[in-house]
Protein backbone atom coordinates (compact mmCIF):
# COMPACT_ATOMS: atom_id res chain seq x y z
CA UNK A 1 0.00 0.00 0.00
CA UNK A 2 1.20 3.22 -1.29
CA UNK A 3 0.55 5.62 1.98
CA UNK A 4 1.09 9.55 1.78
CA UNK A 5 1.49 11.14 6.05
CA UNK A 6 0.62 14.55 5.56
CA UNK A 7 2.84 15.96 8.27
CA UNK A 8 4.28 13.36 9.74
CA UNK A 9 6.06 15.77 12.36
CA UNK A 10 3.21 16.86 14.04
CA UNK A 11 2.10 16.70 16.14
CA UNK A 12 4.74 14.34 18.26
CA UNK A 13 2.73 10.95 18.41
CA UNK A 14 1.84 11.06 14.61
CA UNK A 15 5.44 9.00 14.48
CA UNK A 16 3.99 6.35 16.31
CA UNK A 17 1.26 6.26 13.56
CA UNK A 18 3.78 6.21 10.64
CA UNK A 19 6.33 4.08 12.49
CA UNK A 20 3.44 1.07 13.01
CA UNK A 21 2.20 1.42 9.48
CA UNK A 22 6.03 0.68 8.42
CA UNK A 23 6.07 -2.38 10.40
CA UNK A 24 2.60 -3.70 8.85
CA UNK A 25 4.36 -2.89 5.54
CA UNK A 26 3.15 0.28 3.85
CA UNK A 27 5.27 1.74 1.63
CA UNK A 28 4.94 5.09 3.95
CA UNK A 29 5.68 8.33 1.96
CA UNK A 30 5.80 11.68 4.34
CA UNK A 31 5.24 15.11 3.02
CA UNK A 32 5.83 18.17 5.39
CA UNK A 33 8.03 21.84 6.09
CA UNK A 34 10.41 20.41 8.47
CA UNK A 35 13.73 19.50 7.35
CA UNK A 36 14.56 15.90 6.98
CA UNK A 37 17.54 16.25 9.43
CA UNK A 38 14.79 17.25 11.98
CA UNK A 39 13.01 14.53 11.74
CA UNK A 40 13.93 12.11 15.05
CA UNK A 41 14.95 8.63 14.12
CA UNK A 42 11.74 6.38 14.12
CA UNK A 43 10.30 8.57 11.96
CA UNK A 44 13.11 8.45 9.46
CA UNK A 45 13.01 4.59 9.91
CA UNK A 46 9.26 4.64 9.01
CA UNK A 47 9.27 7.04 6.15
CA UNK A 48 10.13 5.42 2.71
CA UNK A 49 10.61 8.70 1.10
CA UNK A 50 10.13 12.26 2.72
CA UNK A 51 9.08 15.38 0.70
CA UNK A 52 9.59 18.98 2.00
CA UNK A 53 7.45 21.87 1.06
CA UNK A 54 7.98 25.20 2.29
CA UNK A 55 4.75 26.12 2.98
CA UNK A 56 2.29 23.44 4.05
CA UNK A 57 -0.81 26.23 3.20
CA UNK A 58 0.01 25.94 -0.67
CA UNK A 59 -1.89 23.44 -2.08
CA UNK A 60 0.13 24.16 -5.36
CA UNK A 61 2.48 22.93 -3.24
CA UNK A 62 1.04 19.88 -2.06
CA UNK A 63 -0.12 18.93 -5.55
CA UNK A 64 3.27 19.01 -7.17
CA UNK A 65 4.65 16.85 -3.93
CA UNK A 66 1.73 14.38 -4.50
CA UNK A 67 1.73 13.91 -8.27
CA UNK A 68 5.82 13.53 -7.63
CA UNK A 69 5.65 10.46 -5.08
CA UNK A 70 2.08 9.05 -7.86
CA UNK A 71 4.79 9.23 -10.98
CA UNK A 72 7.62 7.19 -8.70
CA UNK A 73 6.08 4.68 -6.84
CA UNK A 74 2.18 4.47 -8.63
CA UNK A 75 -1.42 5.41 -7.26
CA UNK A 76 -1.61 6.46 -3.62
CA UNK A 77 -3.96 4.49 -1.81
CA UNK A 78 -4.68 6.31 1.56
CA UNK A 79 -3.57 10.13 2.20
CA UNK A 80 -3.73 11.21 5.94
CA UNK A 81 -2.80 13.29 8.72
CA UNK A 82 -5.07 12.37 11.46
CA UNK A 83 -5.16 16.08 12.12
CA UNK A 84 -8.32 18.05 12.53
CA UNK A 85 -6.58 20.94 10.86
CA UNK A 86 -5.90 19.73 7.39
CA UNK A 87 -9.33 17.74 6.77
CA UNK A 88 -10.37 19.89 4.13
CA UNK A 89 -6.68 19.91 2.54
CA UNK A 90 -7.00 16.21 3.08
CA UNK A 91 -10.54 15.92 1.10
CA UNK A 92 -9.03 18.13 -1.86
CA UNK A 93 -6.11 15.97 -2.54
CA UNK A 94 -8.37 12.86 -2.17
CA UNK A 95 -10.64 14.13 -4.73
CA UNK A 96 -8.38 15.39 -7.03
CA UNK A 97 -6.05 11.97 -7.05
CA UNK A 98 -8.95 9.76 -6.89
CA UNK A 99 -8.32 8.13 -3.64
CA UNK A 100 -10.57 5.82 -0.82
CA UNK A 101 -11.35 8.17 1.88
CA UNK A 102 -13.53 10.87 2.77
CA UNK A 103 -13.51 13.29 -0.31
CA UNK A 104 -15.19 17.30 -0.94
CA UNK A 105 -18.86 15.84 -1.28
CA UNK A 106 -18.82 14.77 2.47
CA UNK A 107 -16.16 16.45 4.40
CA UNK A 108 -18.28 19.72 5.17
CA UNK A 109 -20.55 16.90 6.98
CA UNK A 110 -17.73 16.54 9.23
CA UNK A 111 -16.39 20.05 9.99
CA UNK A 112 -19.54 22.32 10.21
CA UNK A 113 -21.19 21.89 13.68
CA UNK A 114 -24.09 23.00 11.86
CA UNK A 115 -24.24 20.15 9.17
CA UNK A 116 -23.85 17.54 12.23
CA UNK A 117 -26.90 18.01 13.72
CA UNK A 118 -28.82 16.47 10.61
CA UNK A 119 -26.92 13.33 11.29
CA UNK A 120 -26.89 13.77 14.68
CA UNK A 121 -31.27 13.92 13.99
CA UNK A 122 -30.73 10.47 11.94
CA UNK A 123 -29.42 8.70 14.67
CA UNK A 124 -31.88 9.45 17.01
CA UNK A 125 -29.83 10.67 19.35
CA UNK A 126 -30.74 13.69 20.73
CA UNK A 127 -29.06 16.58 20.26
CA UNK A 128 -28.13 20.48 21.10
CA UNK A 129 -30.65 22.81 19.34
CA UNK A 130 -28.71 25.37 17.35
CA UNK A 131 -28.67 27.85 15.15
CA UNK A 132 -26.36 29.08 12.55
CA UNK A 133 -25.78 33.11 12.93
CA UNK A 134 -27.27 35.09 9.62
CA UNK A 135 -28.07 38.43 11.55
CA UNK A 136 -29.34 40.18 14.85
CA UNK A 137 -32.98 39.67 14.42
CA UNK A 138 -33.49 36.17 13.78
CA UNK A 139 -31.08 35.41 15.88
CA UNK A 140 -32.64 36.72 18.82
CA UNK A 141 -35.83 35.17 17.76
CA UNK A 142 -33.67 31.91 18.29
CA UNK A 143 -32.69 32.59 21.81
CA UNK A 144 -36.06 33.82 22.43
CA UNK A 145 -37.13 29.93 21.97
CA UNK A 146 -34.55 28.21 24.19
CA UNK A 147 -33.60 30.75 26.15
CA UNK A 148 -30.49 32.57 27.86
CA UNK A 149 -27.53 31.21 28.68
CA UNK A 150 -26.65 30.36 24.92
CA UNK A 151 -23.32 29.18 23.40
CA UNK A 152 -21.47 31.24 20.09
CA UNK A 153 -19.05 29.17 18.36
CA UNK A 154 -17.53 28.68 15.15
CA UNK A 155 -19.38 26.88 12.38
CA UNK A 156 -16.09 25.11 11.81
CA UNK A 157 -13.39 23.63 14.07
CA UNK A 158 -12.67 21.92 16.87
CA UNK A 159 -11.69 23.03 20.78
CA UNK A 160 -13.19 25.68 22.31
CA UNK A 161 -11.43 28.84 20.44
CA UNK A 162 -13.67 31.63 19.62
CA UNK A 163 -16.46 30.18 21.94
CA UNK A 164 -18.52 32.10 24.37
CA UNK A 165 -21.48 31.58 27.29
CA UNK A 166 -23.78 34.48 26.56
CA UNK A 167 -25.95 35.00 29.38
CA UNK A 168 -27.88 38.44 28.21
CA UNK A 169 -28.71 40.68 25.25
CA UNK A 170 -26.23 43.10 26.35
CA UNK A 171 -23.71 40.10 26.25
CA UNK A 172 -24.49 38.94 23.11
CA UNK A 173 -24.30 42.73 21.18
CA UNK A 174 -20.96 42.69 23.17
CA UNK A 175 -19.81 39.39 21.67
CA UNK A 176 -21.01 40.17 18.10
CA UNK A 177 -19.12 43.42 18.04
CA UNK A 178 -15.85 41.47 17.50
CA UNK A 179 -14.78 42.06 14.27
CA UNK A 180 -13.55 38.84 14.20
CA UNK A 181 -16.51 37.29 14.64
CA UNK A 182 -18.34 39.63 12.36
CA UNK A 183 -16.16 37.79 9.43
CA UNK A 184 -16.76 34.29 10.03
CA UNK A 185 -19.72 31.86 10.31
CA UNK A 186 -20.95 30.93 13.84
CA UNK A 187 -23.75 28.63 14.84
CA UNK A 188 -25.70 29.76 18.50
CA UNK A 189 -26.31 26.71 20.46
CA UNK A 190 -28.36 26.41 23.82
CA UNK A 191 -26.64 25.88 27.00
CA UNK A 192 -26.54 22.60 27.90
CA UNK A 193 -25.54 22.08 31.74
CA UNK A 194 -23.41 18.45 31.90
CA UNK A 195 -20.53 17.22 31.93
CA UNK A 196 -18.68 15.67 28.57
CA UNK A 197 -18.64 11.72 27.72
CA UNK A 198 -16.74 10.82 24.42
CA UNK A 199 -16.96 7.72 22.56
CA UNK A 200 -13.92 7.06 20.79
CA UNK A 201 -12.31 4.11 18.68
CA UNK A 202 -11.93 2.70 15.76
CA UNK A 203 -14.07 1.39 12.94
CA UNK A 204 -12.89 -0.69 10.31
CA UNK A 205 -13.84 -0.69 6.71
CA UNK A 206 -16.68 -2.48 6.77
CA UNK A 207 -18.01 -0.25 9.56
CA UNK A 208 -17.50 -2.75 12.87
CA UNK A 209 -16.30 -0.43 15.66
CA UNK A 210 -13.12 -2.89 17.02
CA UNK A 211 -12.21 -0.59 19.88
CA UNK A 212 -13.67 1.63 21.89
CA UNK A 213 -13.34 4.10 24.59
CA UNK A 214 -14.76 7.08 26.55
CA UNK A 215 -13.18 10.17 28.34
CA UNK A 216 -14.84 12.04 31.00
CA UNK A 217 -14.61 15.48 30.99
CA UNK A 218 -15.95 17.63 34.47
CA UNK A 219 -14.74 21.08 33.83
CA UNK A 220 -16.24 23.20 31.14
CA UNK A 221 -13.74 23.38 28.21
CA UNK A 222 -15.09 26.23 26.74
CA UNK A 223 -13.98 27.96 30.41
CA UNK A 224 -10.67 26.23 30.40
CA UNK A 225 -9.65 28.12 27.19
CA UNK A 226 -11.48 31.72 27.86
CA UNK A 227 -10.32 31.97 31.03
CA UNK A 228 -6.52 29.45 30.48
CA UNK A 229 -7.62 27.25 33.44
CA UNK A 230 -5.81 24.36 34.42
CA UNK A 231 -6.98 20.95 32.21
CA UNK A 232 -7.54 17.53 34.03
CA UNK A 233 -10.13 14.59 31.97
CA UNK A 234 -10.28 11.01 33.14
CA UNK A 235 -9.73 7.82 30.72
CA UNK A 236 -12.60 5.15 31.93
CA UNK A 237 -12.00 1.96 32.11
CA UNK A 238 -15.00 1.10 30.75
CA UNK A 239 -17.65 2.89 28.05
CA UNK A 240 -21.26 3.62 29.88
CA UNK A 241 -23.81 1.53 27.58
CA UNK A 242 -25.93 4.44 27.12
CA UNK A 243 -22.89 5.97 25.42
CA UNK A 244 -21.49 3.09 23.40
CA UNK A 245 -25.44 2.98 22.14
CA UNK A 246 -25.63 6.51 21.44
CA UNK A 247 -22.16 6.44 20.23
CA UNK A 248 -22.83 3.64 17.24
CA UNK A 249 -25.67 5.17 16.29
CA UNK A 250 -23.76 8.23 15.46
CA UNK A 251 -21.10 6.59 13.53
CA UNK A 252 -23.89 5.05 11.48
CA UNK A 253 -25.75 7.78 10.31
CA UNK A 254 -22.21 8.95 9.07
CA UNK A 255 -21.72 5.82 7.81
CA UNK A 256 -17.79 6.27 9.29
CA UNK A 257 -15.57 3.50 7.93
CA UNK A 258 -11.68 2.44 8.46
CA UNK A 259 -11.85 5.35 10.75
CA UNK A 260 -10.46 6.87 14.11
CA UNK A 261 -13.06 8.97 15.64
CA UNK A 262 -13.71 11.07 18.76
CA UNK A 263 -17.29 11.75 19.21
CA UNK A 264 -18.41 13.82 22.59
CA UNK A 265 -21.29 14.38 24.37
CA UNK A 266 -23.15 15.95 26.93
CA UNK A 267 -24.19 13.98 30.39
CA UNK A 268 -27.05 16.47 30.77
CA UNK A 269 -26.85 16.51 34.70
CA UNK A 270 -30.12 17.05 35.69
CA UNK A 271 -31.81 13.98 34.35
CA UNK A 272 -28.32 12.01 33.13
CA UNK A 273 -30.00 12.06 29.32
CA UNK A 274 -26.99 11.76 26.37
CA UNK A 275 -27.23 14.82 23.96
CA UNK A 276 -24.53 14.71 21.27
CA UNK A 277 -22.33 17.83 20.84
CA UNK A 278 -20.16 16.88 17.97
CA UNK A 279 -17.92 14.59 15.63
CA UNK A 280 -14.35 14.35 15.03
CA UNK A 281 -12.90 11.81 12.26
CA UNK A 282 -9.83 11.36 13.46
CA UNK A 283 -8.11 10.91 17.02
CA UNK A 284 -9.00 12.52 20.34
CA UNK A 285 -6.22 15.00 20.39
CA UNK A 286 -3.02 15.81 22.73
CA UNK A 287 -2.26 12.99 24.87
CA UNK A 288 -5.38 10.85 24.98
CA UNK A 289 -4.64 8.01 22.75
CA UNK A 290 -1.63 7.69 25.19
CA UNK A 291 -4.52 7.56 27.77
CA UNK A 292 -6.60 5.28 26.12
CA UNK A 293 -3.26 2.97 25.90
CA UNK A 294 -2.93 3.17 29.76
CA UNK A 295 -6.63 2.24 30.78
CA UNK A 296 -7.00 -0.57 28.16
CA UNK A 297 -3.39 -2.23 28.10
CA UNK A 298 -3.31 -1.45 24.13
CA UNK A 299 -1.33 -0.17 21.39
CA UNK A 300 -3.79 2.46 19.97
CA UNK A 301 -1.33 3.23 16.99
CA UNK A 302 -0.61 -0.26 16.05
CA UNK A 303 -4.44 -1.07 16.54
CA UNK A 304 -5.22 1.89 14.04
CA UNK A 305 -2.19 0.61 11.86
CA UNK A 306 -2.80 -2.90 11.86
CA UNK A 307 -6.77 -2.04 10.99
CA UNK A 308 -5.72 -0.07 7.88
CA UNK A 309 -3.59 -2.18 6.50
CA UNK A 310 -5.81 -5.74 7.32
CA UNK A 311 -2.25 -6.81 8.25
CA UNK A 312 -4.54 -9.48 10.81
CA UNK A 313 -7.53 -9.87 13.00
CA UNK A 314 -7.61 -7.32 15.51
CA UNK A 315 -6.09 -7.95 18.83
CA UNK A 316 -8.78 -7.14 21.86
CA UNK A 317 -7.80 -5.49 24.49
CA UNK A 318 -7.22 -5.94 28.34
CA UNK A 319 -7.08 -3.70 31.32
CA UNK A 320 -9.61 -1.51 32.69
CA UNK A 321 -8.19 1.09 34.32
CA UNK A 322 -8.72 4.77 35.45
CA UNK A 323 -5.82 7.10 33.62
CA UNK A 324 -6.31 10.65 34.75
CA UNK A 325 -5.04 13.56 33.37
CA UNK A 326 -4.03 16.77 34.79
CA UNK A 327 -2.42 20.01 33.30
CA UNK A 328 -0.91 22.54 35.15
CA UNK A 329 -0.59 26.00 33.50
CA UNK A 330 1.58 28.56 34.29
CA UNK A 331 -0.59 31.26 36.73
CA UNK A 332 0.12 33.84 39.73
CA UNK A 333 -0.08 32.01 43.21
CA UNK A 334 -2.93 32.48 45.56
CA UNK A 335 -1.14 32.50 47.95
CA UNK A 336 2.21 32.32 49.23
CA UNK A 337 4.07 29.19 49.99
CA UNK A 338 4.28 30.41 53.85
CA UNK A 339 0.73 30.64 53.74
CA UNK A 340 0.16 27.10 52.16
CA UNK A 341 2.42 24.91 54.30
Amino acid sequence: MNFIFFSPHFPKNSTEFCFYLKEYGANLLGIGDAEYDSLDDRLKYSLTEYYKVSNMESYDQILRAVAFFTHKYGKIDRFESLNEYWLELEAQVRTDFNINGTKNDFIQNLKRKSKMKSFFEKSGVQTVKCYKYTDRESTLKFIGEVGYPVVVKPDSGSGANFTYKIKNEFEFDNVFANKHLQDAEFIIEEFVDGIILTYDGLVDIYGNVIFENSHRFEQSIMNVVNNDDHLYYICLPEVAEKVRLAGRSVLKAFDVREKFFHIEFFERKKDGEIVALEVNMRPPGAWMPDAMNYSHDTNVYKRWANMVLQYQPDEGSTGGYFTGYAARKTTKDTNIHMRIF
